[in-house]
Parts: structure tokens; C-alpha cells; sequence
């Protein structure tokens, strides 16, 4: 299966694992997996933490780019918003932890958990300026996050960081990247929110989110709108798509 969701034996503690070959690659069929588990969550009463976490070597490549191509992106993004709404909106705490590259689609998903356990090897990036588009999830989310200026940097340069520099950034917390951040929010989880009560977490969920429930109320949709409408009725985003599938350097027209 995609998606798996395990919890331990008291369910305090979800772990959500997805597994989309190769590199976790987000597809419309694993969001759509993703946000039923979430729903699926929403009334569980002992819960604490979800995390969340990609199968194998990597946390994701990304989105899946094939399915970005122009005829059916206007399905696709609504969707991957969607579950990022589901992500905010969810009222347990949330961590994404995050083994080698966390990129794109994916990047966008840990952006939207309340914390980020990474390993010192990960690496985070946003490489969609490469390919004539921009991280719709991400430009609303980074910003609040990480500060309007590291946000434009990631964003617009569309290098891969390392998780030390993410962690300099504020955007890994509560600790610094590790050789096992599986152990790491294991032994967090034990000593500070499994000893706490799940109603007061869930309020605290609520209220500590508000400048990201805000940036994502307001921004998400014109996001959307700006992407679909403006941009994708462009020479230069068509260009990106169709170069990256036939593995050439894309032919911009600025246009």
C-alpha cells in the first residue's frame, strides 16, 4: 500500500509512512490516500502526534511532473492543496521527519507539520523555478515559517540546502539534524508530549498554528488562482514540463 498508518499501543502516537517508487514521488492517487488517513484521524481522542515519513532512503522527489503537465494540473493542484489544508487543519500536532532529499511536493508536505525532525544527511529544496513554475504550498508557507528573505532565497535560487542550514533557519525543531531522527522524536515525544493531556494539545494545536491557518486562508487560493490561470497559459511553464520529460535543457521565451 502507498500509504501506511501504524500508531503505538496506547494510540497516542500515529506514524504515517508513504511509499511512492521511485523517491516517494507525490502522485494524485498518494494525496488522495493521505488525506483519507487524515480524515480518518480527526475524532481520534488519545492521539498526540502524527508523523509523517517516506519509505526508504528519501523523504519525496517531489510532485509527480508528468502530472503536471497542462491538461491536468487544474486536477491535480487542487487536490495537493487540499491536503495541505487537511495538514493544517488537523488538530493533532504533526511532524514530518525527514531522511535524505525532501524536494518540491514534498518539501511543501513537511512545511505544513507543526515540526521537522531531519536527518544531518537530509537535504530540502524547491526546484520548481527550474522548470518554469513556482512551489504554489511553499511561497505561502515558507515565509511564515522561515521569514520572507530565506523564503525568496529558497525559492527563487531553487538550490537544495542542507538540513544544518535549514536548522540555522529555525524550520528544524526542536533539535538539531541527527544520524536518527526516528530515535530523535521517539525520545521527544516521550518526554514532553506524551505526558501531556491530548484535549489541552489539541487547543494548543489550534492557537499555536494561527499565523499558518492565516498565510494558508489567505494565500493558498490566490496561489492556486495565479498558477493555473496565469501562469500555465504561458510558452515558458508548457516549456518546462515538456523539457524535463524529454530530458533537455528548456528553451525559455520569457513568455
Amino acid at each position: 500500500m502507498p500509504v501506511d498508518l501504524s500508531f503505538n499501543p496506547l494510540r497516542t502516537r500515529a506514524r504515517l509512512v508513504f511509499s511512492e517508487t521511485p523517491g516517494n514521488i507525490i502522485t494524485a492517487d498518494l494525496v488522495r490516500q493521505m488525506r483519507a488517513v487524515l480524515d480518518d484521524l480527526q475524532h481520534s481522542a488519545h492521539l498526540r502526534l502524527l508523523t509523517i515519513e517516506g519509505a526508504g532512503p528519501d523523504f519525496s522527489f517531489g510532485a509527480s511532473i508528468p502530472e503536471h503537465a497542462v491538461e491536468r494540473i487544474a486536477h491535480v493542484l487542487p487536490d495537493m492543496h487540499a491536503l495541505i489544508r487537511d495538514l493544517v487543519a488537523l488538530p493533532v500536532a504533526t511532524a514530518a521527519v525527514v531522511r535524505g532529499r525532501c524536494l518540491g511536493g514534498g518539501f511543501e508536505i513537511a512545511l505544513a507539520c507543526d515540526f521537522v525532525f531531519a536527518a544531518d544527511s537530509a537535504s530540502f529544496g524547491l526546484p520548481e523555478i527550474a522548470l518554469g513554475v513556482f512551489p504554489p504550498a511553499a511561497c505561502v508557507l515558507l515565509p511564515v515559517r522561515v521569514g520572507a528573505a530565506r523564503a525568496a532565497a529558497a525559492i527563487l535560487g531553487g538550490e537544495a540546502r542542507s538540513s544544518a542550514e535549514w536548522h540555522h533557519a529555525g524550520l528544524i525543531a526542536p533539535a538539531a539534524p541527527t544520524t536518527n531522527p526516528t530515535a530523535q522524536v521517539d525520545a521527544w515525544f516521550a518526554r514532553t508530549l506524551a505526558e501531556y493531556s491530548a484535549e489541552a494539545l489539541r487547543h494548543a494545536v489550534r492557537l499555536v498554528r494561527t499565523p499558518v491557518a492565516a498565510a494558508v486562508e489567505q494565500g493558498l487560493a490566490e496561489a492556486e488562482r495565479l498558477y493555473l490561470n496565469d501562469l500555465m497559459v504561458t510558452h515558458d511553464a508548457r516549456e518546462g514540463v515538456r523539457a524535463f520529460l524529454d530530458k533537455r535543457a528548456p528553451r525559455w521565451k520569457d513568455e
